[in-house]
């Protein structure tokens, strides 16, 4: 266990085989995406195979945001390899009631084995991984939203085979956290990945000249020229307008994307066969239009199931390089 007082520092490379962590994927390398990539592939055609990888272990699940996809997922997910999830409410916690993160972190380290977080600020996590003894997910925060990014380009290797390298991925919509984490994973893959989104709604620009730096051959493109963004795509994702937290800016919101929802003009852009993807919820008629959200092109529902299965994957992946068999 980390001592009383231990401030053990985050700064340093936060791989998944040496923090046991996944804050983000920043810092995570393209060995360690590929690791998880071919796990969720390996658990998904072979779920027996796992059914008592974390037989007796238990994941503690906090939740500030409310959540569908990232509940159901982890909490079925655990149950299927053998373990417990629980449901944490930041409202029934201390942390409701000002017990300082670093305190939840080291107590939870006592009683769980898997910490996952989806929250508000980014520094939430960083603050969990700090002191906890024991695996901290981020499952969403304001800046990143990692296990959705693994998710999706792991539903790519199901259409595309295991190397995207050189593939294009197009992103249109506002600079959030699911734009952070999709261009940091594309680059890190290899992946051209261009962001389309008005001015002003620009991804972080340190995110961005992280994935140029990623050094795996992938071209950065941050433009409001949505033709440009989505030529010659093979994947056309978006998101909501106004994420969770920001619903005061809805009509705002509304004025500046006018123009970018990803409608049949948008797809037409891309490659003839090109995907359409989306994390989900969907809000058709703002940032999709309902031909192209449920038209043949659109595969967001197996992005949804492909949760289960990568979420899985890290969980496994990650105790696994925390008992030191990677």
């Amino acid at each position: 266990m980390k001592t009383e007082g231990s401030n053990p520092d985050m700064e340093g490379e936060d791989t998944m085989f040496n923090q046991h962590h996944l804050r983000s994927l920043e810092n995570w390398s393209k060995e360690d995406i590929q690791t998880v990539l071919t796990l969720a592939h390996d658990i998904k055609q072979h779920p027996e195979n796992y059914r008592g990888e974390l037989s007796g272990k238990t994941l503690g699940m906090i939740f500030e945001k409310k959540s569908t996809r990232t509940r159901v997922s982890f909490e079925v997910g655990i149950y299927q390899l053998g373990g417990v999830g629980l449901f944490l409410s930041s409202n029934d916690l201390q942390l409701g009631r000002g017990e300082t993160i670093a305190d939840t972190a080291r107590v939870l380290s006592r009683y769980l084995d898997i910490v996952m977080a989806r929250v508000y600020g980014q520094n939430t996590i960083d603050e969990l991984a700090k002191w906890a003894d024991i695996p901290v997910i981020n499952g969403l925060s304001d800046t990143y939203h990692p296990c959705q990014a693994l998710t999706d380009f792991f539903t790519m290797t199901e259409r595309f085979g295991p190397d995207l390298a050189g593939r294009k991925f197009t992103y249109i919509g506002d600079g959030n956290n699911m734009a952070h984490s999709l261009m940091l994973c594309a680059a890190k893959l290899g992946i051209h990945v261009a962001i389309g989104c008005p001015k002003g709604y620009e991804p972080d620009s340190k995110i961005t000249a992280a994935a140029e730096s990623a050094g795996h051959g992938a071209e950065v493109l941050v433009t409001d020229d949505l033709k440009a963004a989505a030529e010659n795509a093979d994947v056309i994702y978006t998101d909501v307008w106004a994420s969770m937290g920001q619903e005061e800016e809805q009509e705002l919101r509304l004025q500046a994307f006018d123009g970018f929802m990803v409608d049949q003009r948008v797809m037409n852009y891309a490659k003839k066969h090109a995907l359409f993807m989306h994390c989900l919820p969907a809000h058709r008629g703002e940032e999709v239009s309902a031909e192209v959200c449920d038209g043949p092109q659109s595969i967001i529902f197996d992005q949804a199931e492909n949760r289960l299965h990568t979420q899985k994957a890290i969980m496994v992946a990650l105790h696994r390089a925390r008992n030191g068999n990677q």
